[in-house]
């Protein structure tokens, strides 16, 4: 009679194509169209060392001369 098409696997090809096409188009857009902006791992600016953040901390008034010399001293140990 009618037959059974592409037999029992047709869906899973038919679901891989468009997935291909799908991830092709994709890959597509981003090459032709990249976009420029830096990664945040390859920023500029070097990443803040805790003393740096300690110091930045109290010259704001976050914490007191006796707190910034405790973290200080525990930092250094």
């Amino acid at each position: 009679m009618w037959g059974i098409g592409m037999g029992l696997g047709g869906g899973l090809v038919m679901v891989l194509f468009w997935g291909a096409l799908i991830l092709g188009a994709v890959w597509l857009a981003r090459t032709l169209f990249p976009t420029n902006q830096p990664s945040p791992a390859s920023s500029s600016q070097p990443e803040a060392s805790a003393e740096d953040i300690l110091k930045q901390r109290y010259a704001r008034g976050e914490i007191s001369k006796e707190q910034y010399n405790q973290m200080r001293r525990d930092l250094s140990a």
